[in-house]
């Protein structure tokens, strides 16, 4: 049975779109768990792994599908026994907006269901000195819900905001930039109208793919995120830790940035979400060796306490990037599976856009 990604740090007080759901019954919460973490399953199945009676199944079922949260799936034929018709999440039974402050850019992305990114857009951070959020913010979210449907907006289940690691987290001493991120959270909930669900983005984007992305059949491995800097997160049981401490390492893209500066070459290619990068020769394959060098350290410093067998590797930097680190890192690290992430374009958005799912349809 899989559970769920961490729930927020901070829940909005008030619930609106989707606002039943947000109070119902633990058996309907498990079930819709199972469909977010099964492409498709028989009711069979949802008995075995639940332990819950036909009866039930099929009222709860019955209900889902009159909300328009699940649907019937293809008919399964070939197998033994009868066909079988296993059930679906609705794709278009709810909608989510993830907001992801990021180094230099704010992304934000609507996803439905099923985790299908149906908009994303990437706005440039406001100035540090600047004295309210960028007034784009409250604009894009409207652009992005104006993309769906008519008649579908109440099937938006909140929207997701994921902060840095420093003090912009709630509790923590944020500077006064980062305090108008606090701000947008209150900002958002009273001009957008929809609940506002606050996480750490590194805890956030690992709870993406665990919800949607290469993490979705795994239980135990070590998350990293290859941003600015490198973060991990270590996820034993589907839990995702923090740690007391959470450190960052600065190997990320930012370093390669310095690099590359300092040989007088250009880099806005790194920022860049929607292209890949060109090649910087050698500059670049000794940046992957360093990064490659702290993963294997992070590594082996933690199979001290827990036994660790898969790696995941997400980031917004192109896939053949990471898929290149993934490799040198089973090389160098025997024993070790590395993945990379298929979260694109923005980890941390969709991440973010988890959230409102996770805190109102899975179990804990």
């Amino acid at each position: 049975m899989r559970f769920a990604p961490p729930n927020p740090l901070r829940i909005a007080d008030r619930a609106s779109g989707l606002n039943a759901s947000s109070v119902r019954s633990y058996n309907e919460r498990l079930m819709l768990s199972l469909l977010l973490q099964n492409e498709g399953i028989t009711r069979q199945e949802i008995g075995d792994k639940t332990g819950l009676t036909f009866q039930t199944i099929s009222v709860l079922l019955r209900s889902l599908e009159q909300e328009g949260l699940v649907a019937k799936g293809e008919v399964q034929r070939g197998r033994k026994g009868a066909p079988t018709t296993p059930v679906v999440l609705n794709p278009e039974g709810a909608y989510s907006v993830g907001i992801a402050v990021g180094h230099r850019y704010t992304e934000l992305v609507l996803i439905n269901f099923v985790g299908d990114v149906r908009f994303h857009s990437t706005l440039p951070n406001p100035d540090s000195d600047a004295q309210s959020n960028h007034p784009a913010f409250l604009e894009t979210i409207h652009e992005a819900i104006k993309m769906l449907p008519k008649g579908t907006h109440d099937r938006i289940a909140g929207i997701g905001l994921a902060l840095p690691e420093t003090g912009a987290m709630p509790g923590g001493n944020a500077t006064p930039s980062e305090q108008k991120y606090i701000a947008l959270q209150e900002e958002i909930e009273t001009e957008i109208g929809y609940s506002v669900f606050v996480q750490n983005d590194i805890t956030a984007a690992a709870g993406g793919e665990s919800m949607f992305g290469a993490a979705k059949p795994l239980t135990d491995y070590l998350f990293f995120y290859l941003g600015a800097d490198l973060h991990s997160r270590m996820v034993l049981n589907h839990q995702i830790f923090n740690g007391n401490s959470p450190l960052s390492f600065d190997v990320g893209i930012a370093s390669l940035e310095r690099i590359l500066k300092s040989n007088g070459v250009q880099t806005d290619a790194l920022w860049d979400r929607s292209s890949d990068w060109p090649e910087f020769g050698e500059a670049q394959v000794q940046w992957e060796e360093n990064l490659v060098d702290r993963m294997k350290t992070s590594i082996g410093a933690l199979q001290e306490f827990a036994e660790i067998r898969t790696v995941i590797l997400s980031s917004y930097a192109p896939q053949k990037i990471c898929q290149t680190l993934c490799d040198a890192l089973e090389t160098r690290c025997a024993g070790i599976r590395a993945i990379a992430g298929t979260i694109h374009p923005s980890p941390k958005a969709v991440g973010a856009a988890s959230l409102p799912f996770s805190s109102r349809f899975m179990v804990e």
